[in-house]
């Protein structure tokens, strides 16, 4: 894996990228498979290149819920800058694809000969804070249509392609809502031409119209990644 293809690698200064690429090794992300459980401790750090993984918060008897998305433009591990080694969520791979990873131990002590890595780490985990708080004020004030609009160009995003595996039924856990709204913003997405859903693959058409469909927080989402991560480099 020669072409590396993750961002927060590749903001890396040159010396300490090809070091820190020495320490990692490829792993494969496999669909709807389980990176981290929640409450275990953490035994690596992934670096999606492509493919991306959901952060998946299950409460009681409820459907999981999604408070964050993960794709080549992070890391899966930030926490451990601060020396955390558990999370309050489970990471589940949305979208098939390849990573780098690397252990923890290896991570940390990298981290302490590295001061580039350690300052990126610590602004990717800023990042993913800032973005969560904003997840969440838009779950709560943002309707169906606009939450799904901007859920499915983020996927597209970091899925890298126009098409993706997903269903409806995901969708609505990943949302936490019924499905019912889910079928039905996805019906008039269709029959506006703005996507092409057929049996659990989507296709987004028209980028710009779903764009126009999504809340303000997707613009938001991005404009805090170039201020946290690519302005501060």
């Amino acid at each position: 894996m020669s072409d590396i293809e993750n961002h927060l690698i590749e903001l890396l200064p040159k010396a300490e990228k090809k070091r820190f690429i020495a320490l990692c090794e490829p792993f494969e992300l496999v669909l709807s498979s389980d990176l981290i459980e929640s409450g275990k401790q953490l035994t690596h750090a992934y670096f999606p290149c492509t493919g991306f993984i959901s952060l998946v918060v299950d409460i009681d008897s409820h459907p999981p819920l999604e408070v964050g998305m993960i794709g080549r433009e992070g890391m899966l591990g930030s926490e451990l800058v601060l020396g955390l080694a558990k999370t309050p969520w489970r990471a589940v791979v949305q979208g098939n694809g390849h990573s780098l990873r690397i252990d923890v131990k290896t991570l940390q002590q990298a981290m302490e000969d590295m001061p580039g890595l350690q300052s990126l780490v610590q602004r990717t985990l800023m990042t993913r804070l800032h973005q969560q708080s904003l997840a969440s004020a838009c779950e709560r004030f943002h309707p169906i249509g606009q939450r799904l609009a901007r859920w499915l160009l983020m996927s597209q995003d970091r899925a890298g392609s126009d098409q993706f595996h997903v269903t409806q039924e995901f969708i609505s856990l990943m949302l936490g809502v019924r499905r019912v709204g889910v079928t039905q913003s996805a019906s008039d997405f269709q029959k506006h031409g703005l996507i092409e859903y057929r049996r659990g693959e989507l296709k987004v058409l028209d980028r710009v119209g779903l764009e126009g469909e999504a809340c303000s927080c997707y613009e938001a989402d991005k404009l805090l990644y170039n201020e946290l991560m690519v302005a501060s480099t």
